[in-house]
């Protein structure tokens, strides 16, 4: 195992708590940006790119038949295939954290439909269920199994906002301990069945859940209720047959206590636990591999990574997979020095460099901590941002900044962007309107003042002028402030025709005398 220090910018902040890596065939992306990206990137979702020993993010690119995907925190993610042996692996998503705090009880699912060397094209689509639904929660789990031929997602755990008839202004965001409810869906024709399993008796969240051909193995996590982490290795196994599925869960030995923590594969029948918690106020700082063999599990410690004294020292840490047997780690900068960065960041390699590119890990990605806001103070391990220059990012894409004042609005202004007082749009909810919002804004910038956004749709603009205001660098007025723009603007310069003298209209030696009546006849000609 070995630790590397990495280097970011500290001009933009960018990822915020509760984002997610994922691993397109070798290429990792930054999913989850907090609040509203403006034009940055309207999903949240950027090429993350370490060369170097330094971070790099781009804005990833999407195509025009994608729907809208909000910038989660806290999803559940996997990779799905249609088949073992299936080449164009995808990525499922499923509830998280709204920029506006709402719970998400949606399902996306995210492929890869282009890919040059410069850029990666994405469409996501979103999937409807019927029958039992989950309700919208997050620091859950979702994986795939793989039984005679059929696929089908296993969903676990995780929190949710408390009923809406106990739910009052003063515990409005409070959470609490979804039902250990398992859930079968189907991804093909989007049914969803429950499943009460008396083995399971809380509903963890923050656990860590691996998904191997039938089976999902469920280990650790954190009770809301109980304020605990059982040391429990649960075990659940899916047929699916030509009938009704059928699924039995089973208590295994040998289990961990850790929540938080950060699974990532190193080879096909191994995985490597980082990080995560023990207790409330003590991280977890031993590393453990995972062994499948003989469809048997083993659990086991591992030699523990030179450690710096910062990692050592900090009380809490964060962080994600970033596939191949790497993990991306991250601490609170040292406070107490005058000149000090917010964060400092670490890759951790947990598998050599010659690690098998083919290999398939069907396994979650949850986020690596819990709710900074639902859990115990020393488990704010996923609040934290980083920082990348503008001028790091490759290419001549327009880059507008992230506003961390912003978040101080967070709970009143749901996307924190501000409108005139005509505006028929409800900023707390965002549908496509143009074609080009998947890459383009569905706003623009009022220049009157300090400026602000304005919805283009409320001004009704053409989709090419929309375009041309956002590429443009000329100055913007929306209609409040478009006598304010024409005030300013200074009269164009009109030339006045000039009138030749009277005198010059008697040609000198010509002899002959201009009347006063052809005088008058030539004034009226050129006045």
């Amino acid at each position: 195992m070995s630790l590397q220090m990495v280097t970011v910018g500290n001009s933009i902040a960018l990822i915020q708590p509760g984002f997610s890596l994922m691993n397109f065939d070798g290429q990792v992306f930054f999913f989850g940006q907090k609040g509203w990206p403006k034009r940055s990137c309207p999903t949240g979702v950027f090429h993350f790119e370490v060369k170097h020993s330094h971070l790099k993010l781009k804005p990833a690119v999407f195509s025009k038949d994608s729907c809208y995907l909000p910038p989660l925190r806290y999803p559940a993610t996997c990779t799905f295939s249609s088949n073992l042996e299936s080449e164009k692996p995808q990525y499922i998503i499923h509830g998280g954290k709204t920029p506006n705090n709402e719970l998400s009880d949606k399902i996306y699912v995210m492929s890869v439909v282009c890919k040059n060397n410069k850029k990666v094209t994405f469409r996501c689509t979103e999937k409807d269920l019927v029958g039992d639904v989950p309700e919208g929660r997050y620091g859950h789990s979702i994986d795939v199994v793989y039984s005679r031929g059929k696929s089908m997602g296993v969903l676990f755990g995780g929190r949710s906002y408390i009923p809406s008839a106990q739910r009052t202004t003063e515990k409005w965001n409070s959470v609490a301990d979804c039902l250990p409810h398992v859930f079968l869906v189907d991804f093909e024709f989007g049914c969803s069945t429950s499943y009460i399993l008396p083995e399971l008796q809380d509903g963890l969240s923050f656990h860590v859940s691996i998904a191997r051909n039938d089976t999902v193995y469920i280990l650790g996590g954190h009770s809301l209720a109980n304020n605990i982490r059982p040391a429990n290795l649960y075990r659940i196994r899916v047929d699916l047959p030509l009938g009704s599925p059928a699924v039995e869960c089973t208590v295994l030995p040998g289990g961990i206590s850790v929540s938080s923590a950060i699974l990532t594969q190193i080879n096909n029948d191994e995985f490597v636990i980082v990080g995560g918690y023990q207790l409330e106020n003590q991280k977890r700082m031993v590393c453990n591999i995972i062994s499948f063999k003989d469809n048997k599990i083993d659990i086991h410690e591992m030699e523990t990574p030179d450690w710096t004294p910062d990692i050592k020292h900090s009380k809490i840490w964060f962080g994600s997979n970033m596939g191949n047997g790497t993990v991306f780690l991250g601490i609170p900068g040292d406070n107490k020095q005058a000149v000090s960065e917010a964060f400092y960041f670490y890759t951790l390699k947990c598998a050599e460099d010659d690690v098998n590119e083919d290999q398939k890990a069907f396994t979650s990605s949850q986020t690596s901590a819990e709710d900074p806001g639902d859990s115990t103070p020393f488990e704010d391990s996923e609040e934290f941002c980083f920082s990348a220059e503008a001028n790091s990012f490759d290419g001549d894409d327009e880059f507008d900044t992230y506003n961390e004042d912003d978040e101080e609005d967070e709970s009143e202004t749901g996307y924190w962007i501000t409108c005139c007082s005509t505006c028929d749009v409800d900023i707390n909810t965002w549908v496509p309107f143009y074609s080009t919002e998947l890459n383009k804004p569905a706003m623009i910038y009022c220049s009157h003042g300090d400026g602000h956004w304005v919805h283009a749709q409320c001004m009704d603009l053409a989709e090419h002028t929309l375009i041309q205001l956002s590429e443009g660098s000329n100055k913007y007025y929306c209609n409040e402030h478009v006598e304010i723009a024409r005030a300013l603007q200074t009269p164009k310069r009109v030339q006045s025709l000039k009138k030749p003298p009277l005198r010059s209209l008697h040609k000198k030696g010509s002899g002959k005398i201009i009347t006063p009546a052809k005088k008058s006849f030539l004034r009226r000609l050129f006045d």
